[in-house]
């Protein structure tokens, strides 16, 4: 069985957020990156226990990205990829992203693929579901267990008031959230392994892009905070009303 991992960079959640060029791109100078938490900690930690389980499992990890994206694959390899794909292409359209994604998927005719719930940074939710449909295969998104059976996937994803079991046949592609599986840290020899896992650099097919960032907003500062005696409810009320428009 193949398994393709897709991963993104991200910027560190303690990171200051800043903007340039007008408010149309991020600033991304002085700033710690990293694997977006949810294509680590669960997609891909969740295929490495599958090889684990099966040591015949091919696992493959995909970024599109520039070559600034490098150090945060080598730390996936760490962890327990065999090898890894990085498109050279650097863009933020979704579509795009998923269109570069499908092409290597296709080639690679793999029978599992695995993207995690969203990025921290754009919040998206949108590679997944857009692999699938360009490869015309089963998605199911929100996942928080995934077992195999043969040839047959069992996922369990979170819906409204529960959850819900979904019985799929491979080929298929998969979305996952929190309890796929457990956070791990690189040790020293999947560190010092990873800087020989192969690492391909692909050029990008020529695709459209569908979007584009007009302007980004930083949200309003936090305004200070009130405090009202518990004897003076009438106060509470009238800024509740008047300031807050709670009630």
């Amino acid at each position: 069985m193949k398994i393709l991992v897709c991963i993104s960079k991200t910027p560190d959640t303690t990171a200051k957020i800043a903007f340039t060029d007008n408010n149309t791109k991020f600033a991304a100078e002085g700033v710690q990156w990293i694997i977006n938490p949810y294509d680590e900690w669960f997609a891909l930690v969740r295929a490495i226990e599958l090889k684990e389980a099966d040591p015949t499992v091919l696992l493959h990890l995909i970024t599109v990205g520039t070559a600034d994206c490098d150090p945060i694959i080598r730390k996936a390899l760490a962890l327990g990829s065999d090898e890894a794909i990085r498109v050279n292409a650097d863009s933020h359209d979704s579509f795009y992203i998923a269109s570069q994604i499908a092409e290597v998927a296709k080639k690679g005719q793999y029978d599992l693929i695995f993207t995690g719930k969203e990025t921290i940074d754009y919040n998206g939710s949108s590679i997944g579901g857009m692999v699938a449909e360009i490869l015309e295969l089963p998605f199911v998104s929100y996942a928080a267990k995934f077992n195999l059976e043969g040839n047959t996937a069992l996922v369990v994803r979170e819906i409204e008031g529960g959850e819900e079991t979904c019985k799929v046949s491979l080929p298929l592609v998969v979305s996952c959230q929190k309890g796929m599986a457990e956070q791990r840290i690189p040790n020293m020899k999947g560190i010092m392994g990873a800087r020989s896992k192969p690492l391909s650099v692909v050029e990008p097919i020529a695709v459209e892009t569908l979007t584009s960032i007009a302007s980004f907003e930083l949200p309003p500062a936090k305004a200070g905070v009130k405090l009202v005696s518990a004897d003076n409810p009438e106060e509470l009320v009238r800024l509740l009303h008047e300031e807050a428009k709670a009630i």
